[in-house]
């Protein structure tokens, strides 16, 4: 658990590489918001893509090498940042960031469902969860306080030197990453409707998953979701500073906030999991309240600093159902098509993440952030209701 954590944390950590040094890049560059958010939808639809096809890797050829090779991009995209000159370097360092993004769905996964007994899982997604929220901490914290005292590509540098050093302990410690390669399935595809012996749909051929429609819905739960993270992980700074006048260094400390709120949610909702007989009840509560703190943060009621505690509390009310919503995930995917459905169901994740900046961005360029932050509220109450309905797909085919 604790190095698929680590290895989860970078690929967090990857997230904000570009979007951390945004001032940086914005002012050296005279980059506008669009073009902010270009490079976010480009490393998220990489990664959204890659992510989809890189479950059949996994499934065929085990997880651990697939992870070492995400690494290994991620470092390329840190030196790629280092020395850009300009937006195409940075678009360069975008596109490997996204490519080593890909498969850690597929892979985390597949090692934890193989190497976890059942019931340490929840606690185990607790870990996975937590983690990925430390990441984005880290990178905040590290490319934010590297390139303010100094400059941003020795931020990238130092980014760089962190992805050799796990990279090296997970060679060191690969025993324990080692999974098993599902067995190649017939190419033919079942009959609709068909089930196994046990009563669970069957999922013989490669693609049959595809015609789940709980898949479909646990991918329209993670667009969605993903979409309101987006606005507060890559413009919240941006929108703090414009309507409440505080300092970079307070805006970019309420973003670390969120995320470490958003860990110890993680570490709560692990115990929550785990006794948790409808997991998507546990969701939709707690991405009900994240929602309506965002609305009470687009409002203005709450001022500068109401508004900064309320955006760090919305990142522990969102945590505390993660890993709830990994368990409702867990248990609407039929065996033998793991890395498959997590791959495709996770590339919601990225496909929110690519659409969000884009189209949020827009929104930012003509000065809208109040209705920027009141739209994330409502698009993460939608999601709700789909949770709820992944649950109700979950319970009519068991």
């Amino acid at each position: 658990m604790a190095l698929v954590g680590l290895a989860h944390a970078m690929s967090h950590f990857s997230h904000l590489l570009l979007p951390g040094l945004f001032p940086f890049l914005q002012r050296d560059f005279g980059l506008s918001f669009s073009e902010l958010g270009g490079l976010m939808t480009l490393f998220f639809a990489v990664s959204g893509l890659g992510q989809a096809l890189s479950g059949f890797v996994v499934d065929r050829v085990g997880a651990r090498p697939v992870l070492f090779g995400s690494i290994v991009l991620f470092m390329g995209a840190a030196l790629s940042a280092a020395l850009a000159q300009g937006y195409a370097g940075l678009l360069l360092s975008a596109l490997l960031a996204g490519l080593g993004n890909a498969p850690f769905h597929p892979v985390d996964f597949s090692i934890l469902n193989q190497r976890v007994s059942a019931p340490r899982l929840g606690h185990a997604y607790s870990m996975h969860g937590l983690s990925g929220n430390l990441g984005w901490a880290l990178s905040s914290a590290l490319l934010v306080g590297v390139a303010a005292s100094s400059n941003w590509r020795l931020a990238c540098l130092a980014a760089l030197l962190l992805y050799a050093v796990v990279l090296a302990l997970l060679v060191w410690q690969r025993q324990h990453l080692a999974t098993v390669a599902a067995a190649p399935r017939p190419a033919a595809p079942v009959g609709r409707g068909a089930r196994r012996a046990d009563g669970r749909p069957a999922v013989e051929g490669e693609f049959d998953f595809l015609r789940l429609p709980v898949v479909w819905w646990c991918f329209a739960f993670f667009l969605l979701t993903t979409m309101t993270l987006a606005v507060v992980h890559t413009f919240s700074v941006s929108i703090l500073r414009a309507l409440h006048g505080v300092s970079l260094q307070a805006a970019s400390t309420t973003l670390t906030a969120y995320m470490l709120c958003g860990a110890a949610g993680m570490l709560a909702g692990g115990f929550i999991a785990a006794r948790a007989r409808r997991s998507e009840q546990v969701v939709a509560v707690c991405m009900s309240g994240g929602a309506l703190l965002l609305l009470l943060c687009a409002s203005g009621w709450l001022g500068a600093t109401g508004t900064m505690v309320a955006l760090a509390a919305t990142g522990a009310a969102v945590g505390i159902g993660g890993p709830s919503r990994d368990m409702m995930i867990k248990r609407a995917t039929p065996p033998g098509a793991t890395g498959r459905i997590y791959g495709t169901v996770y590339s919601g994740l990225d496909a929110g993440l690519a659409l969000s900046p884009l189209l949020f961005g827009t929104l930012m360029d003509h000065g809208h952030y109040e209705a920027t932050l009141a739209a994330a509220g409502l698009v993460l109450l939608l999601a709700v209701f789909v949770a709820l309905g992944v649950g109700r797909r979950t319970l009519a085919r068991a």
